[in-house]
C-alpha cells in the first residue's frame, strides 16, 4: 500500500558540491515551504528564497521549485531545494525536516516507487531512469534513454492490446453468438495477427544477447602462457597501471578486470594467470580461476610471443567462445608467432595496437543507422517474453481444444507481457467487445 508519509532525501551527489538539491514528496510538502521558506512559490517556476528554520534562523538561500501533483515525478505535490552543497549546510536542512510531524526520510528507491503506483512510470522506465544514471558509454546511455523514455514499454503495451483485442473477439463468439451484430467465426480473423505476434516476439527475445552486451558489456579475457605479454596488454590497453608486470613466470595468480570504453560500448577486460603444469598450489588456484572466467567469455584473446604458443588453444576446450589469436612482443627479433596469428602487435612500441582494438570492435554489435533501441536488456525482460511467446505457441497449436482454452492461454501470455512493464490489470473485454459491435443497443 502506498504510504501517507512524506519523504525528504537528497537527490544530488556526494557532499561537498557546488549545488545541492534535495527532494520531498508527499501531502505535507506545501506545508513544509510554507514553514521553510514563508510561502508557497508558484508551481513549476524556480524563486530564489531564503531558507529558515522553524525558529526563524536562515539556513540557507537557494532555488526552491514546487511541483503540485498529479503534474510531479512521483505523481504527489513535490518541491525541489536546491542548495549550496556544504555538508553544514546540507546536514541542517535535513535534520530541520526531520522535525516535522509526518515527515521521514525516504527509502532507496522510494520517489520511484511512488512514481510506480500512482503510474507516472512503469517498470521497464523506472529501470531504464536506473541504468541512465549509471550509464558510463554512449550505448548504455541510447539503450537507457530509449527505455527510460518509454519506447521500450510501447511496444509491449501494443502488444498487450492485441492480445487483449485476440481475447476480446474469442469471447464475442463464445458469448454473443446468437447477436445479429457479431459476424460467425470472427475470432478466426485474429489468428493470423496472433501468429504474426509469436514472431515479432521471438525477434525481439533473439535482440536480448545484443542489449546484455550494451548494458553488462561485451566481456573479454586475455589468455595465454606465463609472460605472453598479457599484464603488459591489459596495462597498455587501460592506458594506466593495473597488473604487474615481470620477466618472473606466473607473476599474475588472480584475475585482474578493468572496464574500457570501446566504440560507445563497455568493455570489461580480464587478464589471468599464465597457463601451464605447475604444483605451486596458488599458482594453480590462480589457473583454475582462469579457466573458469575464460568458459564465460564473450571474446578470447590467446596470446603468444611464439608460434607453438597458440597451441594452448587445444587445450582448452572453448565451443562457442571466438577466439583472437594475438602475437606479441613482435618488436624482438626471436619473434615468429606472426604466422599464426590474426593480429601481431607489440605493447612496447605500440606497433598493432590500433588493429587490435579494429579487430575487437568487429565482435560488438553492429547497430549502424539504427536510431531507437528497443531491445530487451535484463533477464527478467526476457523470461516473461519467453512464457509470453510459449503460451502463444501453445494457443495457436491448440485449435482442436476449443476457443475457450485458446482464449485463456492468450490470457497467460498477456499477463506475461504484462509483468514486464508492471500492468497485470483484469482486462474488461466486454469494453472492447462493445465498441467493435456495437452490442446492446
Amino acid at each position: 500500500m502506498p504510504s501517507a508519509d512524506t519523504i525528504y532525501a537528497l537527490s544530488s551527489g556526494a557532499l561537498p558540491a557546488g549545488v545541492a538539491v534535495i527532494r520531498i514528496s508527499g501531502s505535507e510538502t506545501t506545508a513544509v515551504l510554507a514553514a521553510l521558506c514563508g510561502a508557497v512559490p508558484e508551481q513549476r517556476i524556480a524563486s530564489l528564497k531564503p531558507i529558515r528554520s522553524r525558529n526563524g534562523f536562515t539556513i540557507d538561500s537557494g532555488l526552491v521549485i514546487y511541483f503540485r501533483g498529479p503534474a510531479s515525478f512521483t505523481g504527489e505535490d513535490c518541491a525541489e531545494l536546491q542548495v549550496h552543497g556544504g555538508r553544514a549546510v546540507v546536514q541542517t536542512l535535513l535534520g530541520e525536516l526531520s522535525g516535522f510531524d509526518g515527515l521521514r526520510h525516504a527509502e532507496a528507491g522510494e520517489f520511484s516507487r511512488r512514481a510506480f503506483q500512482n503510474g507516472k512510470m512503469d517498470l521497464v522506465e523506472i529501470e531504464g531512469l536506473s541504468d541512465l544514471i549509471v550509464a558510463e558509454t554512449e550505448m548504455q546511455r541510447r539503450l537507457a534513454r530509449e527505455h527510460s523514455a518509454g519506447g521500450q514499454s510501447k511496444v509491449y503495451d501494443d502488444w498487450a492490446k492485441r492480445l487483449t483485442h485476440a481475447r476480446a473477439m474469442i469471447e464475442a463468439e463464445l458469448d454473443f453468438a446468437d447477436e445479429d451484430d457479431v459476424p460467425g467465426s470472427v475470432s478466426d480473423r485474429i489468428w493470423k495477427d496472433m501468429e504474426l505476434l509469436r514472431q515479432e516476439i521471438d525477434a525481439h527475445i533473439a535482440q536480448a544477447p545484443i542489449g546484455e552486451i550494451i548494458r553488462d558489456g561485451l566481456k573479454i579475457v586475455i589468455a595465454g602462457e606465463p609472460n605472453a605479454g598479457k599484464s603488459s596488454l591489459l596495462n597498455a590497453l587501460a592506458k594506466r597501471d593495473i597488473a604487474i608486470v615481470t620477466e618472473i613466470a606466473g607473476t599474475t595468480r588472480d584475475v585482474l578486470s578493468v572496464d574500457l570504453s570501446l566504440a560507445g560500448f563497455s568493455v570489461k577486460l580480464f587478464d589471468t594467470a599464465g597457463l601451464r603444469q605447475t604444483d605451486e598450489t596458488v599458482e594453480r588456484e590462480g589457473i583454475r580461476r582462469a579457466r573458469d572466467v575464460i568458459a564465460s567469455a564473450d571474446l578470447v584473446l590467446l596470446l603468444s610471443e611464439s608460434r607453438a604458443g597458440f597451441n594452448t588453444l587445444d587445450d582448452l576446450g572453448l565451443m562457442d567462445v571466438p577466439v583472437l589469436r594475438v602475437a606479441t612482443k613482435t618488436d624482438r627479433a626471436d619473434c615468429d608467432a606472426n604466422a599464426g596469428a590474426d593480429v601481431s602487435i607489440s605493447t612496447k612500441t605500440g606497433a598493432g595496437m590500433d588493429q587490435l582494438l579494429n579487430a575487437i570492435s568487429g565482435y560488438l554489435p553492429d547497430l549502424s543507422g539504427v536510431t531507437a533501441l528497443s531491445i530487451p536488456s535484463r533477464r527478467r525482460h526476457v523470461d516473461c517474453l519467453r512464457q509470453a511467446t510459449a503460451a502463444l505457441s501453445e494457443s495457436l497449436s491448440r485449435n482442436q481444444n476449443g476457443l475457450d482454452i485458446q482464449a485463456e492461454l492468450l490470457r497467460v501470455a498477456g499477463d506475461a507481457i504484462g509483468r514486464i512493464t508492471g500492468r497485470v490489470d483484469v482486462e474488461n473485454l466486454l469494453d472492447v467487445i462493445f465498441s467493435e459491435f456495437c452490442i446492446g443497443k
